[in-house]
């Protein structure tokens, strides 16, 4: 919006309109101004009773006239400058009665045109820039005009109040659109600080609406490679026992006892997830001792076997990586036991390299076409996970020839050397 534009619209509208006209000191509270127009009528009165010229009855007629602007202020004038619904009428109303009650009187008494003073701020509230204008000149010219042809006077004294006039139209003029811009700024930057508002507003409400959805998307990652997997573990194995207890009681013995580990294992890793603390796993140990640790479940629950190869210089990172690692191996351990097979054998890599952490699982299972569209949540979260780390996961398959899950985790370079016997390649 140009700045010319709110410039023709009174002041009364560039304030208020939209619930502004509580905070705008222009029409804030009218009390003041209407201390200042009582006192300008106050000393016009007094003014134009003590003048010298001309007599006293057409002096005192002029003071009559000019007290009757306080009433027709106060009935008309007042609650035209307090009314916001861009009703014209009532506005231009007021300013011809001031007109009428001002012009004749400047015309017989020269004193009475510092009724301007008081006219020209309600000619700006009032009307728009131009009109307002327009009313200031004729309050200078009319008046000056009368009073010469009514009254002859010299030379001289024609010059002081014509001069006079165009000194108090100037000063009228400027002040007013200086005044007016002063308001139409105000209102575009009171809109401007809305705006920002109502946009801090909707930032805020976005950013918590994305921290829930992170959370939520968090928690189900969380539960899925934790909990989810418990509970089908517990069911695979109560199948087993259920099948094993007429014929081979000492398994079904140890598939029970593995299902208590297991259950506790499960509880474990709830309580952590409530006390959003690090994997039960990852408390207190080694991410290589809890690889070996989910290698040795996998091998209880299937029999089959599942050794961890660790190479490179095995040292303490941050937790957010070593999470994502055992993350992503328990999950493809879960999936090798539920699409390749409980007997299959499986390989667990863990790499330390320099600048980066890297996470291998082979099965040599029946494997998958990778680009065959699938259900599921398991490997989706792997990729997530990764890429939340700055890293990246990549799943190699294909039918027959088995599945490997490989995540790579960049790592900062490690501070200090390593000790001679800190680098080892174990394989279990």
């Amino acid at each position: 919006m140009s700045a010319d534009v709110p410039l023709e619209e009174p002041a009364r509208r560039l304030t208020g309109a939209d619930g502004a006209r509580d905070s705008d000191v222009w029409v804030r509270s009218l009390r003041p101004w209407d201390g200042y127009f009582a006192v300008v009528w106050v000393v016009t009165l007094a003014v134009v009773l003590e003048a010298a010229q001309p007599s006293w009855p057409v002096r005192a007629t002029a003071a009559a006239i000019v007290a009757l602007n306080l009433p027709w202020y106060v009935l008309v004038g007042r609650p035209a400058v307090l009314d916001d619904t861009k009703a014209e009428g009532p506005a231009r109303c007021y300013v011809v009665g001031a007109m009428l009650l001002f012009l004749p009187t400047a015309m017989l008494v020269g004193e009475t045109q510092l009724v301007t003073f008081a006219l020209a701020p309600q000619c700006f509230m009032l009307l728009r820039l131009r009109d307002a204008l327009w009313v200031l000149g004729i309050m200078g010219a009319v008046p000056f005009a009368g009073w010469a042809l009514l009254w002859r006077p010299t030379v001289g004294e024609a010059g002081f109040r014509f001069l006079l006039a165009v000194a108090t139209f100037a000063f009228s003029a400027f002040l007013g659109q200086w005044t007016m811009r002063i308001i139409a700024q105000s209102r575009d930057r009171a809109a401007l600080i809305a705006e920002l508002e109502a946009g801090r507003e909707e930032i805020a409400r976005l950013s918590t609406a994305h921290g829930a959805l992170a959370e939520r998307e968090r928690m189900s990652r969380e539960i899925h490679d934790t909990l989810a997997q418990g509970f089908t573990s517990l069911l695979m194995l109560s199948q087993a026992v259920e099948s094993e207890l007429d014929h081979d009681l000492p398994q079904a013995r140890r598939h029970v006892a593995l299902m208590t580990r297991t259950a506790r294992e499960n509880l474990a890793e709830a309580r952590a997830l409530v006390a959003d603390g690090s994997p039960a796993d990852l408390a207190g140990t080694s991410l290589p001792d809890a690889l070996c640790r989910l290698a040795d479940r996998h091998t209880a629950q299937t029999g089959a076997p599942a050794p961890l190869t660790v190479t490179g210089v095995v040292r303490p990172l941050p937790t957010a990586y070593e999470v994502v690692a055992l993350r992503s191996c328990q999950e493809a351990l879960a999936n090798t036991r539920k699409h390749a097979g409980p007997s299959v054998p499986v390989s667990v890599v863990l790499e330390y390299a320099p600048d980066a952490l890297t996470l291998s699982v082979r099965d040599e299972g029946c494997g998958f076409d990778p680009r065959a569209r699938r259900e599921g949540y398991g490997l989706d979260g792997v990729r997530a996970r990764a890429e939340e780390a700055g890293g990246g996961a990549a799943v190699r398959s294909a039918p027959g020839a088995g599945t490997s899950v490989t995540v790579t985790l960049p790592l900062p370079l490690p501070s200090a050397a390593p000790a001679p016997d800190a680098s080892r390649r174990s394989t279990r």
